[in-house]
């Protein structure tokens, strides 16, 4: 790209300097280069300044007809500063776009460089820039003005010399990094000499001059005041997208401390405790002091980066890769929303590697939750400066702790820090997302009604392993086992593991979910809380309840479909666990092409490795195996890995639950007619979406039965008479082995659904409680899993039989009055069509296991409730 003629003297002036500052500046690009920057940088290569004199009188009309595509690149930056110019003007031309310091010229442009200052240098170099008039824009603005067809597109472009927001207490902070205020020339020199390693620039989204224009032209009557109102919007602008990365100014911890022991709502507080005349006044204020210092965060950007680099080292031992998925769309709304991240909660490594993900791509750590149990010596004061705050996993019996961790989230809320807690409260133990916990999510909402803010944004995200360091205690937990206490020994025997590989690991953002307009459609929009203590009211508590569903919901829509879940898919589907290879791998490739043919969801990533490479890749994480054979080889699960499976299983199961279900019907029945399947699967679904969090709505089931039947079909595993009936292929052959595999994966979701049912029905109406369901449920799906090989953690879930039971109750199957349960032949009708779903044998065992006498059940519960009395305080 060439310069204006006649500075010779600047280019090279330019480009001595430019060596220089990249001798000690390596920026690192935060976020994705907007495309319309690259087309338009494109386009821009053939545009007047690119061409002889001849050439730009030939194309100017040309360029004036097609403006859209050859709009004038103008770079935006917050201050004027050479050393800031020459960094992006360095990155745009490694990256072939136009740079700063090329000239704006065409038929009615003539600027020497393409940069607008929004404020601009003094000649003082102990001073910082200040604000004035921009004479490039005031003149810009006079060209649009005049010429109708004719714009510019903004570039705004964030710099920053290192990371560290601001404290109060840092006097290092104030003279030298590169965080709210605009530096002196003094200080951007040592910005330079102390954080030139640690630099990053990020280009945003092209901004049109022209709409600009339009939009503040109703407040200004000439350009100077039109000139002054775009300053202060692309200030605010900028201001914005610097906070994403750099968060809000921080207070140091000492000062947050008394801010908030002091605030009304912990006064009150404090002040019921002393009346209750228990305590003497000042313990009372010791101890609120103490809940204060055991919850709050003590932000460290020192500590950040050490644990950035001891994770990025980590993760290279532990795992193939980190791969990302839809960041950017987060990023996109970062400037303008309180961002809450609210992800699944697979392992403990959860913490470490959201934070991770989120820092190296440049937008601010977030404040986390974390469970009191992983405060442990050494360990909780680094999460603690890694932004954790710390939270107990039960706050009864503790009014005054109550209102200071309320007083304290409400606190980060409204200083605009984004925050992040797990949703299901705990790790899920089977793969599967757990039923949401709801008590930070109304904090959440209590602290936006009380003082909005920013509109409050939260972000679901989806973890996804191939391997689980915590998968070996997780079955045994499951099995009945005392969950295991965090310790310092645990995280010893959790490094012992290093050296293995786990595979990838998937981060996938799902998308967010908007909490305004959900209050709005609740009449919330007119609740004003008005202190700490004020409960929700009706039409927030249905807000909270919209929220944690739309959260799970898409959560599951940003799932990531891997060679592990697929393999485990499959090979759980079988009696023993083992397929020929041939058929395994045309079973991988038929599972994938159905996820392709009816996506679950758009965000969904699926693996691109075909049948046999995903054999391959299972291989060499020594999940599965192959068996050689003179007749073929067979591919079977490694020993002491099957129920490890089915919690990976457990992590797409959502996505081919409804084809699952389809082809469950064709294969038990033979015959089956679209009505039939349009009938039962409308019965069924309220209970598989409860369980599953399923994204459809009831009304949309007919169109996406027609979907996945129509894809069944193509693949020739379903075949259709043409008389509105459909049929199984031949029995053994291929297809309907294929059917069948596919047909399993529901299987256990039915199966759980009617022992519940039978077990009522053989009880009878008025004379069980919903606990001894749950409790006889899981002692009889733990006997199952022995008697019958129900070989998955999940069948014996307590969590899973208490969600049926709310759904049954929720459709008004079943009712409880005085403590029991009741029903009437509704409930019965649904246990006599177990028959089309299940098959006798099946139907045989729970019948069998269901029938238990009174004395049994009371024995059995008598018995759950000595041993749960023995167990020592679990933990999350």
């Amino acid at each position: 790209m060439s310069n204006k003629t006649g500075s010779g003297f600047g280019n090279f002036y330019r480009r001595v300097s430019g060596k220089l500052l990249d001798i000690v500046a390596k920026p690192e690009v935060l976020g994705e280069i907007p495309d319309k920057l690259q087309i338009l940088s494109g386009n821009n290569n053939d545009s007047p300044q690119n061409l002889s004199t001849t050439q730009k009188t030939d194309q100017s009309v040309a360029i004036v007809q097609n403006n859209a595509s050859n709009r004038p690149i103008c770079y935006v930056l917050f201050e004027h500063s050479k050393s800031t110019a020459l960094l992006i003007d360095s990155e745009a031309r490694r990256r072939n776009l136009i740079a700063p310091f090329d000239p704006m010229t065409g038929p009615f442009f003539d600027e020497n460089s393409s940069i607008l200052y929004l404020k601009h240098s003094n000649d003082n170099p102990f001073r910082v820039p200040s604000d004035s008039e921009s004479p490039r824009l005031i003149r810009l603005i006079d060209i649009i003005n005049h010429h109708p067809d004719l714009d510019v597109e903004l570039i705004p472009v964030t710099v920053l010399w290192g990371r560290a927001p601001d404290k109060e207490d840092s006097l290092f902070k104030l003279l030298f990094a590169d965080s709210w205020s605009t530096p002196s020339v003094l200080k951007q020199s040592a910005n330079i000499a102390i954080h030139g390693r640690q630099t990053f620039l990020e280009f945003h989204k092209p901004i049109s001059l022209r709409n600009l224009i339009v939009e503040t032209s109703s407040k200004a009557e000439n350009p100077s005041t039109v000139a002054s109102h775009i300053i202060q919007y692309l200030s605010d602008y900028l201001t914005r997208q610097r906070e994403a990365v750099l968060g809000p100014d921080l207070s140091d911890r000492r000062n947050l401390v008394e801010d908030i022991i002091n605030s009304p709502g912990v006064t009150a507080a404090v002040e019921r405790e002393i009346a209750r005349g228990t305590k003497l006044p000042n313990d009372v204020r010791l101890e609120a002091r103490g809940y204060l210092d055991e919850i709050a965060s003590d932000y460290s950007h020192s500590a950040v980066r050490f644990l950035e680099q001891t994770l990025t080292w980590l993760w290279t031992q532990l795992y193939d890769g980190v791969e990302v998925h839809h960041f950017q769309s987060i990023r996109n709304i970062a400037d303008e929303y309180e961002l809450v991240y609210t992800p699944s909660h697979r392992s403990h490594v959860d913490y470490l590697l959201m934070s991770y993900v989120i820092y190296k791509r440049g937008m601010m750590v977030p404040y986390i939750a974390a469970g009191d149990n992983l405060n442990l010596p050494g360990v909780g004061s680094l999460l603690r400066r890694g932004g954790a705050f710390f939270i107990r996993r039960s706050f009864k019996g503790s009014p005054l702790y109550v209102s200071v961790f309320k007083e304290y989230l409400h606190s980060i809320l409204t200083r605009n820090h984004p925050i992040e807690y797990f949703i299901e409260g705990g790790r899920s133990r089977t793969g599967r997302l757990l039923p949401p916990k709801t008590g930070m999510l109304a904090m959440t909402i209590h602290s936006h009604l009380r003082a909005s803010g920013k509109p409050i944004a939260f972000i679901p995200t989806y973890f996804g392993y191939e391997r689980l360091m915590e998968g070996g205690t997780y079955v045994g937990e499951m099995s009945g086992k005392p969950k295991e206490s965090e310790s310092v020994w645990g995280i010893i025997k959790t490094v012992r593991k290093i050296e293995r590989i786990f595979g990838k690991v998937h981060v996938s953002f799902g998308e967010p979910i908007f909490l305004d307009p959900i209050i709005k459609a609740h009449g919330a929009d007119k609740v004003k809380v008005m202190d700490n203590d004020e409960p929700l009211s009706h039409e927030a508590r249905l807000v909270v309840d919209d929220v944690a569903e739309k959260i799970m919901c898409n959560i599951n829509r940003a799932a990531v479909l891997n060679p592990v879940t697929l393999l485990a898919l499959v090979l759980l589907a079988t009696p023993k666990h083992a397929l020929d290879e041939e058929t395994c791998i045309k079973q991988l490739d038929t599972y994938r092409s159905l996820a392709q043919a009816v996506p679950y969801d758009e965000r969904v990533e699926i693996t691109t490795l075909s049948g046999r490479e995903m054999i391959a890749y299972g291989l060499k994480l020594k999940l599965i195996k192959r068996v050689n054979h003179l007749l073929g080889d067979m591919i079977t699960i490694e020993e002491g890995q099957g129920v490890l499976l089915t919690y990976f299983r457990n992590n797409i199961l959502h996505m081919f639950i409804m084809p699952s279900l389809i082809a469950s019907l064709v294969q038990h029945n033979g015959r089956i007619s679209r009505e039939e399947i349009g009938s039962v699967t409308q019965t069924l679904y309220p209970f598989l979406q409860a369980e599953l969090f399923l994204k459809w709505d009831k009304n949309m089931l007919e169109k996406l039965i027609d979907q996945q039947l129509e894809a069944l079909i193509t693949a020739e595993l379903v075949l259709d008479d043409g008389s509105n009936t459909l049929y199984s292929p031949q029995p053994n052959s291929e297809s309907y082995n294929q059917l069948s595999v596919l047909a399993a994966p529901v299987q256990q979701s039915l199966e759980r659904y009617f022992m519940t049912i039978t077990l009522l029905v053989q009880q009878g109406s008025g004379r069980i409680s919903s606990k001894q369901v749950e409790d006889l449920c899981h002692l009889l799906g733990q006997r199952l899993g022995v008697l019958y090989e129900f070989n998955s953690p999940e069948f014996f879930d307590k969590a899973l039989f208490r969600s049926f039971l709310s759904t049954l109750a929720e459709l008004k199957y079943i009712t409880i009055v005085e403590g029991l349960i009741n029903f009437d032949h509704r409930l019965i009708n649904m246990a006599q069509d177990a028959r089309l779903v299940l098959n006798a044998e099946t139907l045989k065992a729970l019948q069998h296991m269901t029938n238990v006498t009174e004395e049994e059940v009371q024995a059995a519960i008598e018995g759950l409730a000595k041993k749960s009395a023995r167990r020592p305080r679990a933990k999350k």
